[in-house]
């Protein structure tokens, strides 16, 4: 029996997941952490592999690793690191914009205070110990350099937001602090066998492959099996995220869209911040339930909301000032939440629709992922919406994408 194990690092958590090489789950476990150091990710990871049965770690033949897209750290020459890691959302490197404007492409994902090359120059600014790193990693290069020994790879869904060209493979000339950059591989692709010392310290096989990751986002994608051109994947959780795999890449930061190479193709979206977050402010989980099962989905809602939990969106609209539009709100509860479910229905609607007016491969089917692909209330206004088949992906986990991606690759 050979297994194949993805391991997801989020900001509250981890989970690996085995599967066969049919796809089924053979094994899982899960860790949360209230800090985010790398100290803690390292102890989660030992931690991660104790809690899987051995006769599960005995025929692990593959182990792939995502993390969030743009959480960093700075290391030395061995690896070890000199700064504590920047999440994912650290906004810190606004300080630094106008330099990432004044080379970069008006339209690159590097262009925004949390993008990673952002947080590279924050660093480089205030940073005492910069002149001893030797690599910026992101969470899940460096987390996979514990488990094969190589420090500085990367993948290039990670590397986007540092600024990676993704059509040309190669880092772009304007570029600076070029000589810290990890050295990218295709997402899936064997690095080298695993540690032998770490192989023994786990009852893990020698000759068990540690493969280049991905980010979790793409690895949810991954899990949802979506293949074929004009699939996407709509995440409903505390915001509305939104993939579509293309034949045409995408780039506009003017509405917030990039595109991540997906093999010989491209994932197009963007993300919003209405979502789930807005919902649980106005309901408790078990209203949730019991108002959606009395909403009259076929009928669409009057109301017209921009539901968000503070001013500003990301995408269909890119406005940091645009504000939220919660009025009138109904005496009636079922109908204000018919109301919030149509609103954020329109806005997919609009995500979707503005991508393919910028040439991306018409929208043919949606798989949901996230807490809100359970609510049939919502997949029902939706569908109306959208006008495509709309159903839950039948795998949401990102730790079984990174582990299909390590079985399969792209």
């Amino acid at each position: 029996m050979h297994l194949s194990l993805g391991i997801d690092f989020g900001t509250s958590g981890a989970r690996a997941i085995a599967i066969r090489p049919d796809g089924k789950i053979e094994a899982q476990a899960a860790v949360s952490y209230t800090s985010n150091l790398a100290q803690t990710w390292l102890e989660t990871l030992w931690q991660l592999l104790r809690n899987l049965p051995e006769v599960v770690r005995n025929h692990l033949d593959r182990i792939a690793i995502n993390g969030t897209s743009s959480t960093v750290l700075l290391c030395d020459r061995a690896g070890r690191p000199i700064t504590e890691p920047l999440l994912y959302n650290d906004a810190r490197g606004v300080s630094v914009l106008e330099r990432i404007r004044a080379i970069a492409p008006a339209d690159h994902p590097v262009v925004s205070s949390t993008s990673t090359l952002a947080k590279l120059l924050w660093w480089q600014e205030n940073c005492e110990d910069f002149s001893q790193a030797r690599y910026l990693l992101h969470q899940a290069d460096w987390l996979a350099f514990q488990l094969h020994g190589q420090c500085g790879i990367s993948d290039y869904h990670n590397s986007l937001k540092l600024g990676y060209d993704v059509e040309h493979f190669n880092y772009p000339s304007w570029l600076p602090l070029q000589e810290l950059l990890p050295i990218v591989q295709e997402p899936g692709s064997a690095i080298s066998p695993i540690q032998s010392s770490i192989a023994q310290a786990f009852n893990i096989p020698a000759d068990c492959r540690i493969h280049v990751g991905t980010t979790d986002s793409i690895a949810a994608f991954i899990a949802s099996r979506a293949s074929t051109s004009g699939e996407a994947v709509t995440s409903l959780g505390s915001t509305l995220v939104l993939k579509l795999l293309s034949d045409t890449r995408i780039d506009d930061t003017r509405y917030g869209i990039y595109s991540h190479r997906f093999g010989k193709r491209w994932l197009v979206g963007g993300a919003s911040n209405t979502g789930g977050a807005v919902l649980k402010q106005f309901f408790t989980t078990e209203e949730l339930i019991e108002l959606s099962d009395r909403i009259s989905a076929s009928q669409e809602s009057p109301l017209d909301y921009y539901p968000l939990l503070k001013p500003g969106d990301r995408f269909p609209i890119n406005d940091p000032e645009l504000m939220p539009r919660l009025e009138p709100q109904p005496l009636d509860r079922v109908e204000f939440l018919h109301g919030l479910l149509e609103s954020m229905a329109r806005i997919e609607a609009q995500g979707y629709r503005l991508l393919e007016s910028f040439g991306a491969t018409p929208l043919k089917q949606v798989f949901t992922a996230g807490g809100g692909a359970k609510n049939s209330a919502w997949t029902a206004i939706r569908h109306r919406q959208l006008g495509v088949s709309v159903s839950e992906a039948v795998q949401t986990e990102a730790a079984y994408g990174t582990a299909y991606l390590a079985l399969e690759g792209i």
